[in-house]
């Protein structure tokens, strides 16, 4: 998680309780749209995650702003958009997000499981 959180402070230039709740954010999307198989073992191979997750849920618990509150409640991808705007990202710095995370993904799992994952969520795979 240390290496991720670190890759994902760089490219969006945040701080790092903000990566670490973006990050959470995205793998508990992961987790809840494809809970099995690839994400499971994603999940297994990342010590930290299931911390950031937990991170994400009490950010998101305590505010996380009118418009990451609004879209937050939509499903899919835009649900996820909404909760990463209430994080304080941007929509540049959320697709940079989204391919920093896959990328680690991709290192941790292979190509192929990313690959699954990303046909298994709808609009996921325009971030590969």
């Amino acid at each position: 998680m240390e290496e991720l959180m670190a890759r994902v402070t760089a490219a969006l230039g945040v701080e790092e309780n903000t990566a670490k709740v973006a990050i959470g954010h995205v793998l508990a999307f992961l987790q809840k749209e494809f809970p099995d198989g690839p994400v499971a073992e994603l999940l297994a191979k990342l010590p930290g995650a299931h911390e950031a997750m937990e991170a994400a849920t009490v950010a998101e618990q305590s505010g996380g702003g009118l418009l990451g509150g609004l879209m937050g409640g939509a499903g899919g991808l835009m649900g996820l958009a909404g909760k990463l705007n209430g994080a304080g990202l941007d929509m540049g710095q959320i697709q940079t997000l989204a391919k920093v995370v896959l990328s680690r993904a991709e290192e941790l799992v292979g190509k192929d499981n990313v690959q699954k994952i990303a046909s298994a969520i709808p609009g996921l795979s325009q971030f590969l």
